[in-house]
């Protein structure tokens, strides 16, 4: 089923899935399965990811009815990319930045959305969402080319030492400030936009707000959300005096649709992006390499999320 309502729940087997190593969290994930225990499924199977790229080979493979994936952003990607069939989705958080939940309007507390979500299975409450695709990897949110996959990449070679909540937000917001500064905020036109034109770099959302610093939304896409098509921002070129500007658009979440030196577009179907050279591509926060072509494409109402 693709849009309209979310199915009814016939749920005899509910599968929980959960990420080792999740950071940001202090929740044990053995917490997790008695808080999920009451909900009147037939069995409940706990499986544990042990490797990058684990959560979408287990949730391919699952026979369940749901799916609630204790873990960040990265890991519930994963999954989204080996769910097959109609299976309910739900996310606790356990990650760092949490995006989705947050996006979703849960709470940050891991034990508070469990709650909620064999609430949501009980009372058959959940959310029809569409999804995005890149050169077809899945995504939730977003995804983009170009200076944030560059600044995710550096973020992923620190390791552990960009593990934690509070520690996380800062070395991003430092990391952020040195690629910025390095290139003393020039960023040149270096892809082309299939019937839009040149860019510098490629923001493509699922819903709103596309990530956050900190507690602070950035609504990089004012107009996004998950009932839609995807939106795109794309700058022509960046010099040191656009980035305030930028910056007070993304924060207050409006001026950039409007913008004349930003390609803008809201709720489209299928966006091809063409590179002059290899460019980092990113997906919910996951660096997925170097690339010299891009096609983005909506999947509306793809999947169903508890809420």
């Amino acid at each position: 089923m693709r849009g309209g309502r979310p199915p009814r729940l016939a749920l005899g087997a509910l599968a929980v899935l959960l990420a080792l190593g999740v950071s940001g969290c202090a929740t044990a994930p053995e917490r997790l399965p008695p808080v999920l225990g009451g909900v009147p499924a037939g069995e409940v199977e706990t499986l544990l990811t042990e490797r990058r790229g684990h959560a979408t080979e287990l949730a391919r493979d699952a026979r369940a009815d749901a799916i609630v994936v204790y873990s960040g952003d990265g890991v519930f990607n994963e999954v989204l990319n080996g769910v097959t069939g109609d299976a309910p989705l739900g996310i606790v958080p356990g990650g760092h930045a949490n995006v989705l939940v947050r996006a979703l309007g849960l709470p940050e507390d891991p034990i508070a959305v469990a709650e909620r979500i064999a609430a949501a299975l009980v009372e058959n409450r959940a959310r029809r969402i569409s999804l995005g695709r890149v050169n077809g990897r899945r995504f939730a949110f977003g995804a983009g080319i170009g200076i944030d996959a560059e600044l995710v990449r550096r973020i992923e070679e620190l390791g552990p030492r960009a593990k934690g909540k509070a520690r996380g937000d800062l070395i991003f917001t430092w990391e952020g400030a040195k690629l910025l500064a390095r290139r003393r905020g020039r960023f040149t036109e270096v892809l082309e936009i299939e019937g839009l034109g040149r860019a510098a770099f490629v923001l493509v959302s699922n819903g709103r707000p596309y990530t956050y610093a900190g507690p602070l939304p950035l609504r990089v896409h004012p107009e996004a959300d998950f009932e839609h098509g995807l939106d795109l921002f794309a700058p022509r070129e960046t010099r040191a005096r656009t980035w305030p500007r930028y910056a007070a658009y993304v924060l207050r979440g409006r001026g950039q649709e409007r913008a004349a030196d930003i390609l803008y577009g809201h709720d489209l179907d299928r966006i091809v992006v063409r590179c002059d050279g290899s460019l980092p591509l990113q997906a919910d926060g996951e660096d997925l390499g170097d690339i010299t072509e891009a096609v983005f494409e909506a999947e509306r109402g793809a999947a169903t999320v508890l809420v």
